[in-house]
């Protein structure tokens, strides 16, 4: 008989999130239940239930989780940019791997399309209080470029693959033009962003 370990409600919420955000990268948005999560976490239904109410709370809950670690991630990676450790291009490939390798982009539209826009509150949250968090001069150039990375990094994950195939261009084209903006944008708004 085994004997399963007692996990604190953060331990147990915590190993849910990883679950589904493993879930959701291995199989998609759809395959993000309940039933999946706990089977993987071997719990039982009704303890996710407890922790994240419904099936609705547990994306909510997976968005904000994707949301904070790749907002943190892309954070750091702007400051190393600036301070000349890292790229713009590892900027722009962090954002676009976590629309399309990490999930957020399918979750993204999977939440959407089935009326649970709330949901994608953590995600707009999340990008938010980055952009607040790195635009010190407050000129609103960290914002435009911002919402332009993201619309990009969310239609190549829909589309990407398939549109640049059809064009004959290379896959990373989206984010090559993607480095291209994020370089002007700062050289306009005079940052210094280091190659």
């Amino acid at each position: 008989m085994s004997v399963r370990k007692r996990l604190s409600p953060e331990e147990s919420r915590s190993a849910a999130l990883d679950a589904a955000r493993l879930l959701l990268i291995e199989q998609g948005p759809r395959a993000v239940t309940l039933k999946a999560v706990a089977a993987r976490v071997h719990r039982t239904h009704a303890n996710l239930l407890h922790h994240f109410g419904s099936a609705a709370g547990l994306q909510e809950a997976l968005a904000r989780h994707i949301a904070g670690t790749v907002c943190h991630s892309i954070a750091e990676a702007v400051l190393a940019t600036r301070s000349g450790v890292g790229s713009p291009r590892q900027v722009v490939d962090m954002t676009f791997d976590a629309f399309d390798r990490e999930g957020a982009g399918a979750l993204a539209s999977w939440m959407r399309l089935n009326g649970n826009e709330d949901a994608l509150n953590p995600i707009i949250d999340a990008i938010h209080d980055m952009v607040d968090e790195l635009d010190a001069s407050g000129a609103g150039t960290m914002r435009d470029v911002t919402l332009t990375l993201a619309l990009l990094a969310l239609g190549d994950a829909q589309m990407g693959r398939p549109l640049a195939g059809s064009l004959g261009l290379p896959r990373d084209t989206a984010r090559s033009m993607a480095e291209w903006l994020l370089v002007n944008a700062a050289e306009r708004a005079g940052i210094v962003l280091h190659n």
